[in-house]
């Protein structure tokens, strides 16, 4: 395959990619095709490196109002209307759904996804499905699975046994939910067994910490202090974090401290956290993020997940991380011109370094052919006219196309 006149990453100037064995092999100009070979015009489109979902929870994917709403719309709710769906799942339906969710997210040029799976169930049936999943899409959709505890690791009964089932089972990445546990003390006791059994498997981490308006609500600084004293350090992952928007900037102060010595990562999920957080205010209404703009400059990894799609915690979503990035830069007041313009690496490179995917990502010479080719000129302009993923590319392969809108105004 050769790609002609093609923009790289915002760059202005236009060039080629020349693609085989399902490699980036030369980027240049005025590259010559061979005999045979697919060429694609460009046409000064903007290409860049495969989106990437940091957080999502395909297990749940396209349950809403089943068996019913979540009519006050709180995350606890949400946890409520799900336990009771759990009762009635089996493979099948697991896999039929999350299919389905990674069809609607490839569409939208996401390759690579993190999903996190329900483990606070005996059977395990979800966590199956998933990683059978995972295997029959590895050529079109790179999947880790992250076991998840919903209903809480001290708190639910034989927590402790079904995490360590599910990593032995195949889970990539080990997860929490401490503010969700019955007591500070059980949330305290719930990250060091995570943290010594990501340890124990050589595993990542990636934990729902403190995904609460509450400002007391403060495992953010025991999992950094573990991932800094264990030095697992940029293994780490902290999703979620709202109750940080919460905090006063005398102990966010110190609080950034640990937070740069651990190198950890977080996770922001702005068109959730924007739905379910600030419930129990009346005004000021929280807007219910973390802190991801004094993250970001404090040189801290943050990218931006989707976290739900059409299920008990939001009733929307196709997917489409554009519109997690467009909520985003809203409500975090990430508005200027550069930000805008840059917005991409939210789900690009700072996700692959969430996702610990290494040097083969990203468009070089030699690296993995995983692409997107977007219609607009740059990320500015995508991102603005909701422009469409023309192309979604895994290692050479095209896993998903679209025919650019027409939109006409008749008068």
């Amino acid at each position: 395959m050769l790609i002609k006149n093609i923009c790289i990453e915002n760059e202005k100037e236009k060039k080629d990619v020349l693609i085989e064995d399902g490699k980036f092999l030369e980027i240049g100009k005025e590259i010559s095709p061979k005999p045979g070979i697919e060429v694609i015009d460009g046409e000064g489109k903007l290409m860049l490196p495969q989106f990437i979902d940091s957080h999502v929870h395909l297990d749940s994917a396209l349950t809403a109002g089943d068996p019913r709403w979540n009519l006050s719309g709180t995350l606890f709710e949400g946890i409520a209307c799900w336990s009771e769906r759990k009762e009635k799942l089996s493979k099948k339906d697991v896999m039929d759904r999350a299919r389905n969710a990674v069809r609607k997210q490839a569409k939208n040029g996401v390759g690579h996804v993190r999903t996190h799976v329900d483990v606070t169930d005996p059977r395990l049936i979800a966590l199956e499905g998933l990683l059978e999943l995972k295997e029959e899409l590895k050529e079109e959709v790179n999947i880790q699975v992250v076991a998840f505890p919903q209903e809480g690791i001290q708190s639910f009964p034989q927590g402790k046994e079904l995490m360590e089932k599910s990593v032995k089972m195949g889970a990539d990445v080990v997860g929490g939910i401490p503010h969700f546990e019955f007591t500070r003390e059980y949330g305290v006791e719930s990250v060091n067994f995570l943290m010594e059994l990501a340890e124990k498997y050589d595993k990542l981490v990636d934990v729902h910490c403190d995904e609460i308006d509450d400002e007391q609500s403060r495992f953010i600084e025991t999992l950094a202090t573990r991932a800094y004293e264990s030095g697992m350090m940029e293994r780490v992952t902290a999703s979620h974090t709202t109750s940080m928007h919460s905090f006063n900037n005398a102990y966010a102060s110190k609080l950034f401290r640990i937070l740069g010595m651990s190198k950890i990562n977080f996770v922001a999920n702005p068109l959730v956290n924007t739905h379910l957080q600030g419930r129990f205010d009346t005004y000021p209404k929280r807007r219910g993020v973390t802190r991801v703009k004094e993250l970001l400059e404090a040189q801290i990894n943050v990218s931006f997940g989707h976290d739900d799609l059409f299920d008990p915690w939001y009733p929307l979503g196709d997917g489409n991380m554009l519109e997690v990035i467009h909520m985003g830069l809203h409500v975090c007041q990430m508005m200027g011109y550069e930000e805008i313009l840059n917005a991409y690496q939210l789900v690009t490179y700072n996700a692959a370094k969430t996702l610990h995917l290494g040097k083969d990502y990203g468009i070089a010479e030699g690296n993995p052919a995983s692409f997107l080719i977007l219609n607009g000129e740059d990320f500015y302009h995508v991102l603005n006219e909701k422009k469409e993923v023309l192309y979604n590319v895994t290692r050479g392969k095209v896993i998903a196309k679209a025919t650019p809108a027409v939109k006409k105004a008749l008068f």
